[in-house]
């Protein structure tokens, strides 16, 4: 994919960066709230703090972010964890799982020397969100041998818990293929019509 394109829209978009620092701010929120209710998604929330703010560090400016609309997908999940909106729990998972592999993507193909072409950015996001769930299975099967934390999952449902992140992992690619052709496209005709 074209970097330059997405560089320049996201250095320059200052509305992005208030955006996206808000939304940190949110999910940094969730992680202190779930300190003691629930360690693993404070450490969930933690994780996503620390990836949402690598472009900032890495650049040494804090108006270059991810695209506010990423770490939206990213907020949602733990919105409905942290306020236990009904009927969410299962899905917060998933989406929680492919919006971390849909922020590396992001990452990788914006801010460092990885150029992906648009099959293999979905199919990296994909892969991503599967290995991903394997480390959150394996994280909350910790939590539950070594502090105590239930890990009510039967092996029939965490392999439907696998199936299930499999498929927000291909929806998740298929965002993230909509959004940068979106934002080429959008970007060729600013360039057609000056």
């Amino acid at each position: 994919m074209d970097t330059s394109i997405l560089n320049r829209i996201l250095q320059h978009r200052y509305v992005n960066a208030v955006l996206a620092w808000s939304l940190i701010g949110f999910v940094g929120g969730v992680a202190v709230v779930n300190a003691s209710r629930n360690p693993l998604w404070a450490g969930f929330a933690t994780v996503i703090v620390v990836l949402s703010v690598i472009p900032a560090v890495r650049r040494r400016s804090m108006w270059t972010m991810l695209p506010w609309e990423v770490l939206v997908l990213a907020s949602l999940p733990l919105l409905a964890r942290t306020f236990g909106i009904p009927g969410t729990g299962r899905v917060a998972t998933y989406l929680s799982v492919a919006t971390v592999a849909l922020i590396i993507a992001v990452e990788l193909d914006a801010f460092t020397a990885v150029s992906m072409t648009d099959t293999f950015a979905v199919l990296f996001v994909v892969i991503t969100t599967m290995a991903a769930s394997g480390v959150w299975a394996v994280v909350r099967w910790s939590g539950d041998v070594y502090l105590g934390i239930v890990f009510p999952l039967t092996e029939r449902e965490l392999m439907i818990e696998f199936i299930a992140s499999t498929i927000a992992g291909v929806i998740a690619g298929v965002v993230f293929d909509v959004y940068f052709r979106r934002l080429r496209q959008t970007d060729s005709s600013r360039v057609s019509d000056a």
